[in-house]
């Protein structure tokens, strides 16, 4: 993989976040986790990044951001980004 590994936003709560992280587990990609409930702090960086209260947040290292994305959405993000081989 090049460049960094794409960084979740989420907490444990929320059933998109648990959806969203069960797919990256399940595809063998790679992930920096943001507890939002560890890390409250963090909350206002998420919603820079998307410009939404919603999470989770998916931001890649070229720059992309998903805000609550369908698992088709974020496959079709990783696939292009060469994060998945097949």
């Amino acid at each position: 993989m090049n460049g960094s590994p794409p960084v979740v936003y989420g907490a444990m709560w929320c059933k998109d976040c648990r959806r969203s992280k069960e797919l990256l587990s399940r595809l063998g990609v790679d992930h920096v986790d943001v507890d939002l409930e560890a890390e409250p702090d963090r909350a206002a960086e998420a919603e820079t990044l998307s410009g939404r209260k919603r999470i989770p947040v998916i931001h890649f290292d070229d720059g992309l951001v998903l805000s609550e994305p369908s698992d088709a959405e974020l496959e079709q993000a990783l696939r292009e980004r060469g994060l998945v081989s097949t």
